[in-house]
Order: structure tokens, then C-alpha cells, then sequence
């Protein structure tokens, strides 16, 4: 009996570890100070950081994980029919990737990558090429080849809309729809999914449209599966909607800008609480915040405040899996800045804590085994 007493004593510290400690993987732009992409280990309850590892990819922008967190995909953002996504084997026993393949995204420039419920497809967002692509996940973690979706049209700045640029592809809750919002054309476009043959169709409603020059950018849903919300880059803006059965029915527009803001409005990132009290979006330079609102029971938002990033050009940002910090992701201040989360008001409190990387975008967290 006291041998086993022993045993149980030596193991809570282990199962302690786990529970407070994450992986954090970062994506970055490799045009300078970074190598590719980074993992850290991050404990939830302090809020300290320490590095673990590395490994080389050129432009790794954004990145997702397999659902058993076995394999990370990340974009490879380039352009001449050189966009891709490339695979790496995630060992979470030591926090290592190991690159094992690599395969064309069918277009230029992708920028956002998801992986389905069912971890069998990917999908990548082509930024320049305007199109979106889903690729099959074979057993062994990598890629078959793309079929691409190619979208047409133009919107009504002629700057930056005179073609469509997809800017990421989202699973629903229940893998039954692909949401492509595409900054170029100003659409939501909606597609049906067929986790078995992998092949997107327009929906029966095949897209929202918010204001004309918004310019779609990221899209997330609320937990609980019965709202959805946009962030729109050029407006400076987020459109919430009512959603059912692959349908989003608008219910607000409401700016992530102060009423008096009169700079340029370059929002990015979009994110639920995971409590679905709360929801945050990043703007960029000049303002550099990250706007905070409280979600009613209906889904409407309502402004709280906007809190300085502590950096320029904020672009994604990430909540630990626990609620307690916000990190976010200045790519040209070369930082990660992290946030302490009350969780009862929404307000974040900066930790003086950073963590140092060349062009950080994107964060997504894992389990410790």
C-alpha cells in the first residue's frame, strides 16, 4: 500500500505539469529575423515562457493542427505557383517537428490553413489567386492533391479589390459548410462539405455579403455554435450574424474603433473567449489595439474598450485553452505580448512578458503529453 501511495505521489507533479503547461506554436514571415517556425512551452497559471524548438520553412504565415495534434500544416506564403502547404510530424513528448511533406495549395500567396473535424482535409486560403483548395490527409498525416476552388468578381475599391482575395477557410461546428471570406469580392462565400468526398459545392445559401469595401478577413463562430462573426480588414469592422444549418443571418455591424478614431483602419484577427462571454479583434498600425466587446445572450456585441498590443502591426492573437492570458502576435515589433485575461470583466492587463521572434502571425496552442 505504501508502494503505491508513492507512486501516486511521484505522478502528481507529472499530471500537474500537464495541466498547467501548453505547447505554443508560432508561425512567421522568414523574411528577416525568422527561421520558420517556433515552439514554447507557456504555463497557464504563471503566464512564463520557455523555448523548446524550431524548424526551418520558408514564410509559414499560418498553421493548424490535426485533431489528435499528431501533425501541424502550415502555409508556405508564396507566390509563382509556389504556394503550399507543408507538413510536419509533432512529437509532444519533447515539443520537436520534424517536416515530412509538402504539397501545392493550387494558387499564390496562401494565407490561412484549417484542418476538418474528422482530420482528413485540409483547407487553404490563396490570398492572390483568389481561389481556396481542400487537400486529403492520408493516414500517415500527409497530403493528396488539391482540387481548387477558383472565385471571380471585383468589389468597389479598385485598389484592392479588382479581383477576389480568398482570406480563410472555416469548417462549421458540425464539418458540414466551408465559410471563405474573401477580402477582393466582399462576400462570405458559404460552402457545402462532404467529409467523404471532400469536394466543397455551393450552399443552398451560398453567401452573406457585409458592407460593400468591408473587405472580408477572418471569420470564427461562438462556442456554443449559434453565432458567427466576421472581421473585416478595411472596415475597420465586425458583422455578427445568427447561424443555423449553413445560413448566417446578420444581426449587428459594429466598428473595432473608437467613434472619434480618423486614421487608416487595418483590422486583422478575430477571436471568442472560450467561455463565450467575450470577443476581441486586433486592428493594426496606426492604432495597434485590440478591441474588446461583451456578448449578450442574443449575440450582439457591445464595446468595452480597446487595449494598446505594446507593438506594431498586431496580426493574430490567441487565448490559452484555461481563459486566463491573451497573446498577441506583433509582426514588425518582432514580439509576442502577453496578456493577463480577467475573466469576469473581458479587460486585459499587460504581464511585461514577451516572447522574442522575427515577424511573429500566427499562434496556435497543444497539449503536453
Amino acid at each position: 500500500m505504501k508502494k503505491i501511495w508513492h507512486i501516486i505521489l511521484l505522478l502528481i507533479p507529472i499530471i500537474g505539469d500537464c495541466q498547467m503547461n501548453y505547447y505554443l506554436l508560432i508561425g512567421t514571415y522568414t523574411k528577416g529575423k525568422s527561421e520558420g517556425l517556433y515552439v514554447y512551452k507557456m504555463n497557464s497559471e504563471t503566464g512564463e515562457v520557455s523555448f523548446v524548438s524550431k524548424a526551418a520553412a520558408a514564410n509559414p504565415s499560418y498553421l493548424d493542427l490535426s485533431p489528435d495534434e499528431k501533425f501541424v500544416y502550415a502555409v508556405n506564403e508564396d507566390a509563382n505557383d509556389k504556394g503550399s502547404v507543408s507538413v510536419f510530424s509533432f512529437d509532444k513528448s519533447n515539443g520537436t517537428l520534424t517536416f515530412i511533406d509538402k504539397q501545392s495549395t493550387g494558387g499564390d500567396h496562401p494565407c490561412y490553413v484549417a484542418v476538418n473535424k474528422t482530420g482528413k482535409w485540409v483547407a487553404a486560403a490563396n490570398y492572390s489567386g483568389g481561389s481556396f483548395s481542400t487537400l486529403p490527409i492520408m493516414a500517415n498525416g500527409t497530403l493528396g492533391t488539391a482540387t481548387t476552388i477558383q472565385h471571380t468578381g471585383s468589389s468597389v475599391n479598385k485598389e484592392r479589390q479588382d479581383k477576389p482575395h480568398v482570406h480563410s477557410t472555416v469548417f462549421s461546428p458540425d464539418d458540414k459548410y466551408i465559410f471563405v471570406p474573401d477580402l477582393g469580392i466582399d462576400k462570405v462565400m458559404i460552402y457545402s462539405f462532404n467529409p467523404g468526398s471532400g469536394k466543397p459545392e455551393p450552399a443552398p445559401v451560398p453567401f452573406a455579403a457585409p458592407p460593400a469595401g468591408s473587405g472580408p478577413r477572418h471569420f470564427t463562430f461562438h462556442p456554443n455554435g449559434k453565432f458567427a462573426y466576421l472581421v473585416e480588414e478595411m472596415g475597420g469592422a465586425v458583422s455578427a450574424y445568427k447561424y443555423k444549418d449553413g445560413k448566417l443571418t446578420p444581426i449587428q455591424h459594429i466598428s473595432t474603433y473608437p467613434a472619434d478614431f480618423t486614421g487608416k483602419k487595418w483590422s486583422a484577427d478575430i477571436h471568442v473567449s472560450p467561455d463565450g462571454r467575450f470577443l476581441y479583434a486586433t486592428n493594426r498600425t496606426p492604432s495597434n489595439t485590440i478591441a474588446i466587446f461583451s456578448i449578450d445572450k442574443s449575440g450582439k456585441l457591445k464595446a468595452l474598450g480597446y487595449e494598446s498590443t505594446k507593438g506594431e502591426v498586431p496580426r493574430n492573437f490567441t487565448i490559452d485553452p484555461t481563459g486566463n492570458f491573451l497573446l498577441v502576435a506583433n509582426q514588425e515589433t518582432h514580439n509576442i505580448v502577453i496578456f493577463k485575461r480577467d475573466k469576469k470583466t473581458g479587460m486585459l492587463t499587460d504581464t511585461g512578458k514577451r516572447i522574442e521572434v522575427g515577424h511573429p502571425v500566427c499562434l496556435k496552442w497543444a497539449e503536453i503529453q
